[in-house]
């Protein structure tokens, strides 16, 4: 069967690092890339990290019918999830692994049901989550507040999903991941 990992939190979580993390671990996973139309950041690549897509290339894909979901999210940027990529993975014979925000994430396990595991990776505290932003160096005053104050609403999200993962202590959190993704792939 066809499966698909969904990794969901607020920015600043966690999530990513643990994703990356998985997949230098597990050979049965490959990354599903996002596309968007926010600017590049600098060390990024173009479908590596994400698809960049000019706001008219992302509108004509939805009009065409070709993403799982998407959604408009800090100041006007869109994201989403190409069901080509899905297919392109599954094609490999491997496991779709997300790092989505909650809003996708639901929507993809939704679509997917029982083939899909949905993961909320959650914070310590709001405190922390913030620090963890601040330590990137890639927002204004203004885009932090913008940030935290999403972070805030997406933390009470965390129970419509089916596993939570706490991100207190780095390494106890890569374990438990691991562990999680073992027992679904087995299933």
């Amino acid at each position: 069967m066809n499966k698909v990992i969904i990794f969901c939190a607020p920015s600043g979580s966690g999530k990513t690092t643990i994703v990356k993390h998985l997949l230098k671990k597990d050979d049965r996973l490959m990354f599903s890339v996002s596309a968007c139309t926010r600017a590049m950041r600098q060390g990024e690549e173009n479908g590596k990290d994400y698809y960049f897509l000019s706001r008219d290339e992302f509108a004509l894909k939805v009009r065409n019918g070709e993403f799982l979901e998407y959604e408009e999210v800090y100041g006007g940027n869109f994201y989403g999830t190409l069901k080509s990529e899905i297919e392109r993975i599954w094609a490999m014979g491997k496991v779709v692994l997300f790092d989505v925000d909650v809003v996708g994430g639901l929507n993809i396990k939704n679509y997917y049901g029982d083939q899909a595991l949905a993961v909320f990776v959650k914070p310590p505290d709001v405190a922390t989550l913030e620090m963890r932003l601040r330590h990137r160096s890639t927002e204004t005053e203004e885009t932090l507040r913008i940030r935290v104050d999403k972070a805030v609403h997406e933390l009470s999200y965390e129970s419509k999903f089916e596993k939570t993962l706490l991100n207190d202590k780095l390494e106890l959190a890569l374990t438990k991941a691991e562990q999680l993704v073992n027992e679904f792939i087995a299933r």
